[in-house]
């Protein structure tokens, strides 16, 4: 596990923090620290700018080869970016999603046609991406799939029916990757393909969901008879499972310390509020202010360890952990806030949903303990698939 830095990794770390500097000003200034979880509504269009702004600068795909128009970086230095980033304030990526988990699944698994059909628009920050994998049915059960895709009379396309929900942005996405069972009669893993869908068509349908906090960057999406090309299938047919699980070990790399960047920001907010407000001086906000602090330095030694390993999509022990520590950390930050804001926490700035920063972190952080995997899906991954334990206890 490497923790410290080269003077070269140092050398980078203040180009890319003056980069920043002087780009995250003028028509960009408004975007500092917003457009993270719980506030991804914000500014959609000038984040899409922004994006495009990023890209000039060659601050898109860093960590891609340079044969998919990536700059190469290191993994240190990617580390870098991503925590410079957070540390100056950049918006909440709208390009995420596509650089974080389209482009290295279409480098491990997409043919050469669709790297150089597919990665230019997400690299110049022209084409954003969403993510059609949780359904009604299936959540944490991601294996309950029941969207459908079946070939035309002609084989030319894929016709896809059925229903995603949880979908992040998909209102401002062009293209949605869809996990869906092409396999009829299949159950349970077997069966699955992933294709890739153009969101701008008549047999698609968004709808979004509104949360505690009065925002609507979830959604559900509804598939009738959509269609994408067979050129569209990424790997064949039933090989959708696997990558699948390899494009979630994607996104348990080098953006988890720019998510822990963002981290510190919030933890660094309420300890501003508490030395401002008095909270400081009570003993036991004092300690759980500390607990949060070293908890999130936990975070960062455990992700440098999963940084330590290939870069493959394979999900190391360390990756496996990671979900259910960040998230119970992240949850009883969003309670700390609330206890350091004390009766203000009870108060809203306007009606109905005039959250100050804090209270919308609270809120959000409900869900962080069941999105992206419910913590009792999490211990059996953990159990079953790090530890090696049996599915079901054996009877004598």
């Amino acid at each position: 596990m490497k923790i410290g830095f080269s003077s070269a990794d140092e050398a980078f770390r203040e180009e890319i923090a003056s980069w920043l500097t002087r780009h995250l000003q003028g028509a960009f200034a408004a975007l500092r620290f917003r457009g993270g979880p719980g506030d991804e509504h914000s500014f959609p269009a000038e984040r899409k700018a922004w994006e495009r702004e990023l890209a000039a600068g060659g601050w898109v795909g860093v960590g891609w080869k340079p044969e998919d128009g990536g700059r190469g970086l290191s993994i240190s230095q990617q580390v870098i970016f991503h925590e410079e980033y957070a540390r100056a304030g950049g918006p909440g990526r709208m390009g995420h999603i596509g650089e974080g988990l389209v482009g290295p699944t279409l480098a491990a698994f997409g043919t050469l046609a669709q790297r150089q059909r597919l990665l230019p628009g997400i690299r110049e920050g022209r084409q954003f991406w969403c993510q059609g994998y949780s359904e009604p049915g299936a959540g944490s059960d991601l294996a309950n799939v029941q969207t459908r895709a079946r070939l035309d009379a002609r084989g030319e396309h894929w016709l896809i029916s059925g229903q995603k929900v949880w979908t992040s942005l998909a209102h401002e996405a062009d293209w949605c990757f869809v996990l869906a069972r092409t396999e009829p009669g299949s159950v349970g893993h077997q069966g699955l393909s992933f294709l890739l869908v153009p969101m701008d068509q008549a047999g698609i349908r968004v709808q979004p969901i509104q949360q505690l906090t009065g925002t609507c960057e979830f959604n559900e999406v509804f598939f009738d008879q959509a269609v994408t090309s067979v050129d569209n299938l990424v790997g064949q047919p039933g090989d959708g499972w696997k990558i699948a699980m390899a494009l979630l070990g994607f996104e348990r790399g080098v953006s988890t310390l720019g998510q822990q960047m963002q981290f510190h920001n919030e933890l660094e907010e309420v300890m501003r509020l508490a030395q401002a407000n008095g909270a400081a001086r009570d003993p036991l906000l004092r300690q759980r202010i500390a607990q949060a602090w070293s908890g999130l330095k936990v975070l960062r030694y455990n992700s440098l360890r999963m940084l330590s390993g290939p870069q493959d999509g394979s999900l190391c022990r360390e990756a496996m952990i990671y979900k259910l520590a960040w998230s119970n950390w992240h949850v009883e930050l969003g309670k700390l806030a609330m206890d350091v804001l004390g009766d203000a926490a009870e108060v809203l700035e306007s009606a109905p949903y005039g959250l100050s920063r804090l209270q919308a972190l609270f809120l959000f952080t409900r869900a962080d303990t069941i999105y992206g995997g419910s913590n009792e899906i999490q211990r059996n991954v953990i159990a079953e698939r790090a530890l090696g334990m049996p599915r079901e206890p054996k009877l004598r």
